[in-house]
């Protein structure tokens, strides 16, 4: 296996230990919202608001980080901090003017999505969204350093903070409450229910602020540079629509749904069960985001080398090999991981292998992204978003008022497999790729059969199935191993990866 790849190995596993398993203990929280919550549309309205973070944040970072990344390894740049501190100045401003606007329009912008009882949710989100916009900066200036670990540690204590808060607020006070209510009643609301969710969320924010001014004082010592700022946002703003199209072609679903049906009860209920159901799919997402965070410096880094596309269409392989080692753990794991969610929620069960299966074509499409980032032509990127993003928004308004959340899991399936399609066939006319398609042919018809034949036979007793269906897992790893992955490189990148932070040290 070569240098840049076992790097890539790597850094992934260090960005997928703060980012897999720091998200997996939020994951776990959900198991907590969905027997604490009073009913299912509470957790609807959770699923709603977290949808329009999503879309915010990407909008308030408007491009910026991928810029950092892009302008911050061009060979002719003599001073990269320069770089930093212009990014770290323009998102601090925009941010900054974004919380202050809806701190002053709050009560016509909480009517306009629906909360006018509850304004303070709004503003609280708007805070939430306004510091990890910011955030997100510094954070890229961890990972062009390569402050792995850092990271890595960072994330951790604010997702335990976020627990902790979360447990303290929703289980412990209601305990306390009942049993000497003069203890707490000084700052706890016993029915103030889900907001003490968007509570715990600023106060994780706030110490993710603190714990980055280390890495924030070099960029602003650094000072805006007007000049890099205009180099900066004719690349970053078709990343912004590229990202913002994208975010909301993965939260439609979420955002819209309240509005396309006249009882809201009803809708947020519905939209609670696929929440939550959806959740159980995130694996494949937790996957996706750790394999960006290590892909994009490595990505920018290894274009000034000789053999990059070799090692892009190496990455790639080992991406939809490790994807669908995802999925088939998932899929024949659900008799254990349904009980994640309580039974009302089971109806929205049938949504997780096609919302996993959209998702392995999103990051299908974020690997093929490397021609139109390395070359410029970011415009590509969003003609391909904007082009997702108008099916997902067709199907979810043709057929969720008939179909329900079915149609919400179906829609993000197609528009992802379009843009996987599109980016792949116009890349290679613009920046060639030979990517190993056969392998990639190979192991999707592997999967797709030892998935038929686990779900297909009737077998009635749950650990029988269990261990059926876990013998065809193994089946599949053990062709993996015996192809591509075979145990001296396996050790390679164990040895690597312990030569180089073997010390783990922050």
């Amino acid at each position: 296996m070569a240098e840049g790849i076992r790097r890539l190995a790597k850094d992934t596993a260090i960005y997928g230990l703060s980012s897999i398993i720091g998200r997996f203990l939020n994951w776990m929280l959900v198991p907590l919202y969905v027997r604490v919550l009073d009913t299912t549309g509470e957790y609807g309205i959770v699923t709603n608001l977290y949808g329009w973070t999503a879309l915010l944040l990407v909008l308030l970072t408007y491009g910026m980080e991928t810029g950092f990344f892009r302008f911050v390894n061009k060979k002719e740049e003599t001073e990269p901090m320069r770089v930093y501190g212009t990014t770290l100045y323009s998102v601090a401003f925009t941010s900054s003017l974004f919380f202050a606007g809806c701190l002053l329009f709050l009560q016509p912008v909480s009517r306009a999505t629906g909360y006018a009882d509850h304004p303070e949710y709004i503003g609280m989100m708007a805070g939430i969204v306004a510091v990890d916009a910011f955030c997100c900066i510094p954070f890229a200036y961890l990972r062009y350093r390569n402050k792995a670990f850092r990271f890595a540690a960072i994330k951790f204590l604010s997702i335990g903070l976020n627990i902790f808060l979360n447990i303290f607020f929703l289980l412990i006070c209601p305990w306390l409450y009942r049993l000497h209510p003069a203890w707490i009643e000084w700052f706890y609301q016993a029915d103030y229910g889900i907001g003490y969710i968007f509570v715990s969320n600023v106060f994780t924010s706030s110490l993710i602020f603190l714990l980055l001014i280390p890495y924030l004082l070099p960029g602003f010592r650094a000072r805006m540079d007007p000049g890099r700022l205009k180099q900066l946002l004719p690349y970053s703003i078709p990343v912004l629509i590229l990202g913002a199209v994208g975010v909301f072609n993965q939260n439609a679903d979420k955002i819209l749904f309240p509005y396309l049906f006249e009882d809201k009860d009803f809708a947020h209920a519905q939209l609670g069960i696929y929440g939550a159901c959806f959740k159980i799919a995130v694996v494949m997402m937790l996957f996706i985001q750790a394999f960006r965070y290590a892909y994009e410096p490595f990505v920018f880094a290894k274009d000034r080398e000789h053999d990059s596309r070799k090692a892009y269409a190496e990455a790639m392989k080992y991406f939809i090999i490790f994807a669908l080692i995802l999925f088939i753990g998932v899929m024949f794991s659900m008799d254990v991981l349904k009980y994640f969610v309580s039974p009302e929620y089971y109806a929205g069960l049938s949504v997780v292998p096609i919302v996993m299966l959209g998702e392995l074509f999103y990051g299908i499409y974020f690997n093929l992204s490397v021609w139109y980032k390395l070359t410029d032509k970011t415009v590509w990127g969003a003609r391909f978003a904007v082009i997702g993003c108008a099916v997902t928004i067709g199907i979810i308004l043709l057929f969720v008022p008939r179909y329900g959340f079915m149609a919400c899991a179906w829609a993000t399936f197609a528009s992802n497999l379009l843009m996987m399609l599109l980016s792949y066939f116009v890349g290679q006319k613009h920046y060639p790729v030979s990517y190993d398609l056969r392998s990639a042919g190979t192991y999707a018809l592997l999967a797709a059969g030892l998935y038929a034949a686990g779900m297909i036979p009737p077998v009635g007793n749950i650990y029988v199935r269990l261990l059926y269906r876990t013998v065809l897992g193994l089946l599949f790893i053990g062709f993996v191993i015996r192809k591509d992955l075979p145990l001296s490189q396996i050790l390679s990148v164990g040895r690597y990866f312990s030569r180089k932070n073997g010390n783990f040290k922050l």
